[in-house]
């Protein structure tokens, strides 16, 4: 089996009975960071589901983070994700806590038990993204770059060796983009974690240069060019 942390081997995508990506070879590396785009409704987030083990794979093999994703089964997906963070477009923060309880949730969700672990890893992964001081804050007291920040720092919780962003400067401004596209490009070069990062955002895209996948006619072409978005 290879080392990388994505591999798809000819794998077909299906949403219920239609074919929405077919033939999908891509190979991801430990530490890289990379782009996925194309225009709505080619496959980027049908593409994203099965990395995540919410859509099957029935034809064509796939591996994510060290799991056969052909083996998976209601009882193992938790597992996989376990070893995966995921950074969403709408924060999707519980708004009846506290920062630091939103984070608390997710780590007894995934079996944490001890009280003072719990409280240590929080307060590092709130460090990582410059938000140590802001744990006792509501959801609604911060500013949209800080709630995306805690999105990240539940992303990093269990320590992932990949992170799936699914439109993660989407509802923000330029200059709020430009910081969490910095925090994301530092925790790919410091951690040594794999970013795949779901966009629409071509200024981001040429800015932030980094390999680029793209769906577009129920394919996926690796290596796209930036003026083929």
């Amino acid at each position: 089996m290879s080392k990388a942390v994505i591999e798809l081997k000819h794998v077909n995508i299906y949403q219920g009975k239609s074919l929405v990506l077919q033939d999908v070879n891509i190979l991801i590396d430990k530490g890289e960071f990379v782009y996925l785009v194309g225009k709505t409704g080619t496959g980027k987030s049908s593409l994203l589901k099965v990395l995540y083990g919410d859509l099957p794979v029935n034809k064509g093999e796939g591996y994510v983070v060290g799991h056969k994703l052909n083996d998976l089964t209601w009882k193992t997906v938790p597992f996989l994700r376990r070893n995966l963070g995921v950074v969403f477009q709408d924060f999707q923060l519980l708004t009846d806590r506290n920062v630091h309880e939103n984070l608390k949730f997710v780590l007894k969700a995934t079996g944490w038990k001890d009280e003072k672990l719990m409280n240590e890893k929080i307060n590092d992964v709130l460090d990582k993204v410059n938000l140590k001081t802001k744990g006792f804050k509501m959801p609604f007291e911060l500013s949209g770059g800080e709630q995306q920040r805690v999105d990240i720092a539940r992303a990093l919780l269990n320590s992932p060796r990949l992170i799936l962003a699914d439109e993660p400067t989407g509802n923000l401004d330029p200059e709020t983009s430009d910081e969490i596209m910095q925090l994301l490009f530092n925790i790919s070069r410091d951690y040594n974690t794999t970013i795949l990062m779901a966009t629409h955002d071509y200024l981001v895209i040429k800015k932030y240069r980094a390999r680029t996948i793209k769906t577009e006619g129920g394919r996926v072409w690796d290596h796209a060019e930036i003026s083929m978005i």
